[in-house]
C-alpha cells in the first residue's frame, strides 16, 4: 500500500478493509466470489498517530468491472478514542488514481463509511460518482460512535438496488435512482395547469371574533421615572439629560388574532403530474468499468 501519513498503533482509527466482487448468490456465501482486494493487516494494524492531521493512503488491485455483478464493500473500523471530528471511511478509484498525491480532491468512484463531526454529524456516508458528479445518499444512516470494533458493509446490486449493513444488521436499503439524485425526476408538476382560485388549502384562519384588548397597546419600553439624574451632570458635555428607558413589564408583543379551523380549508391541491421529457433512464448507474485502487484520504 502507498501511504502518506498512516502508521504505528497510536491513534484512534483502526481499519481493516475487504473488497469483494461476486454474484448475489457470491455474496451470500458461495465459492464463486472473486475477491479483488483483501488487507486484514496482520502484522499489527492500520491506526492514525496524531490528531488535526491529514492521513491518505492507497493500494492498487487488477483493474475490474463491476458491470453485471454485485460489488460488495466491506471493512471494520474503530474509534479508540472520543473523537470530535473524523473519518473512518474508504474510497474506491479508478485504476489511474495517482497515488502519490491522493489527497481529498483527487476523483473517485464510491465513498462509504462512518464519519463523525461535532455533535451533529454522526452519520455513514454513500457517496456515488456518476458522470463526473458526486451523488451522496439522501437517507440519514447513523453511524457508531462507541469504541469498539464495527463491521460495515456496503452491496450494489445490478438490479440497482444498495444495501448498507452495520455489523451484519440492514441500517438502510432501496433503490440507486430513488435515494440518489443520479437522474431528473420521472414526473414533474403539469406546467399549464394552475391551481384554481378558489382553491383555499389554508388549514388555520384568524378567527374574525376575535378582537384584540383595548389595553393590549402597551410600548415596550418605557422611561424609568425612579432615576435620577446624576449630581455632576454636565449638559454641555453629556448633552440634556433624559430618564433612561426600561422594558415595559406589561409589553405584551404584536397582537395576533387566535387561530380557528378553516371551514373551506379544500386540502393541498393535487397539482396533476406528468412525464418529465428531461428523464431518461439509465441501468448502469450502478456500474464502474475501471474500478483499481482502493484508499482512505481522511483530515482527523
Amino acid at each position: 500500500m502507498m501511504a502518506a501519513g498512516l502508521g504505528a498503533p497510536r491513534g484512534s482509527g483502526a481499519v481493516s478493509v475487504v473488497l469483494r466482487l461476486g454474484l448475489l448468490g457470491a455474496v451470500l456465501g458461495t465459492a464463486q466470489a472473486a475477491v479483488y482486494f483483501r488487507e486484514q493487516f496482520l502484522d499489527g494494524g492500520l491506526q492514525t498517530s496524531e490528531n488535526s492531521k491529514f492521513y491518505a493512503i492507497s493500494s492498487r488491485f487488477k483493474p475490474f468491472s463491476n458491470k453485471g455483478k454485485t460489488l460488495v464493500i466491506q471493512y471494520t473500523v474503530k474509534h479508540e478514542q472520543k473523537i470530535d471530528c473524523g473519518g473512518g471511511y474508504v474510497k474506491i478509484f479508478s485504476s489511474d488514481l495517482d497515488q502519490k498525491n491522493l489527497s481529498g480532491a483527487s476523483p473517485y468512484y464510491i465513498m462509504f463509511g462512518p464519519d463523525i463531526c461535532g455533535s451533529e454529524t454522526k452519520k455513514v456516508h454513500v457517496i456515488l460518482n456518476y458522470k463526473n458528479k458526486l451523488h451522496p445518499i439522501k437517507k440519514p444512516i447513523r453511524c457508531k460512535v462507541d469504541g469498539y470494533t464495527h463491521l460495515y458493509t456496503l452491496i450494489i446490486r445490478p438490479d440497482q438496488t444498495y444495501e448498507v449493513k452495520i455489523d451484519n444488521e440492514v441500517a438502510a436499503l432501496g433503490n440507486l435512482e430513488d435515494d440518489l439524485d443520479f437522474l431528473p425526476p420521472r414526473k414533474i408538476n403539469d406546467p399549464a395547469v394552475k391551481k384554481p382560485s378558489d382553491w383555499d388549502d389554508r388549514a388555520h384562519i384568524d378567527d374574525p371574533n376575535d378582537i384584540k384588548p383595548e389595553d393590549w397597546d402597551e410600548p415596550e419600553y418605557i422611561m424609568d421615572t425612579s432615576d435620577e439624574k446624576p449630581e455632576d451632570w454636565d449638559h454641555a458635555v453629556h448633552g440634556e439629560w433624559s430618564y433612561p428607558m426600561v422594558k415595559n413589564p406589561l409589553y405584551k408583543g404584536a397582537w395576533k388574532p387566535r387561530q380557528i379551523d378553516n371551514p373551506n380549508y379544500r386540502g393541498v391541491w393535487p397539482h396533476p403530474q406528468i412525464d418529465n421529457p428531461h428523464y431518461s433512464p439509465d441501468y448502469n448507474i450502478y456500474s464502474y468499468e475501471n474500478i483499481g485502487a482502493i484508499g482512505l484520504d481522511i483530515w482527523q
